[in-house]
């Protein structure tokens, strides 16, 4: 599966999966069929106020709606982290290739040159939908020229699953109860950065990972206990205390 790297807020990269030819088509229907009923809501509109009011009053109601149609996609991107309400729900984003947030530029180039892929005159999406299923990326012309593509906003390891197969006795003591100002993602986040050192045994990660955790909650490093014992012993006292908090 294709992946691109996302730099956290801890300075540290984790790969994310592009989101595929399906996720995007899924997420572009669901922003279609929330048109499709603004449409018949907007023809209502106009009728009454046809007859209620004047005509020029139908005319203001289906510009606002050619309005609201042709500049969704670039007003939702820029307000809501690179997503419209179809990409939130499954769950997919717009990110630069270096994995950053795109700027106001690149938005505004996807959205120009979306007359270009899914434009009418071109076939109804044929051209976004043979660029995103060749290129490696997966990425629409707009993409192409913005330098950005979509990718999967849920972590391939979901955090009911992540730190929690500890089988920790009950008389355990938590060591730095300070774990506590720590969210899940940041939880997350350390165990898929201890995941990718004990398949590959590259430590530098480690070292860069226990240096933010320990200033995030404001700790020291015991004596006698290393980078990799402080991140291991962090997911422990994390499950531990969560756990009998509820």
């Amino acid at each position: 599966m294709d992946s691109i790297k996302i730099n956290t807020a801890q300075n540290i990269d984790i790969e994310y999966e592009i989101a595929g030819l399906g996720e995007r088509i899924a997420a572009r229907c669901i922003d279609l069929a929330g048109f499709v009923i603004l449409y018949f809501v907007a023809v209502i509109l106009m009728v009454v106020a046809s007859f209620s009011m004047s005509s020029t009053a139908g005319i203001i109601v289906l510009i606002i709606y050619v309005v609201i149609f042709a500049f969704y996609d670039l007003v939702c991107e820029l307000t809501m982290n690179g997503q419209t309400f179809g990409k939130k729900i499954l769950k997919i984003k717009v990110v630069s290739l270096e994995g950053t947030q795109p700027t106001l530029g690149q938005y505004i180039i996807r959205w120009l040159f979306r007359m270009i892929d899914f434009g009418f005159p071109l076939g109804w999406g044929v051209i976004a939908l043979v660029s995103v299923a060749v290129t490696k990326n997966h990425q629409r012309l707009g993409d192409l020229l913005a330098k950005t593509t979509l990718i999967k906003t849920t972590p391939r390891t979901q955090i009911n699953n992540v730190a929690f197969n500890f089988t920790l006795p009950e008389e355990y003591q938590p060591q730095f109860k300070e774990v506590l100002h720590l969210t899940d993602r940041d939880i997350e986040l350390i165990h898929e950065v201890l995941t990718g050192y004990y398949q590959t045994g590259h430590a530098d990660l480690i070292y860069a990972m226990a240096a933010k955790t320990k200033d995030h909650i404001f700790v020291t490093i015991p004596a006698g206990m290393n980078e990799l014992q402080f991140l291991e012993t962090v997911l422990k006292d994390y499950n531990y205390i969560t756990s009998t908090s509820q």
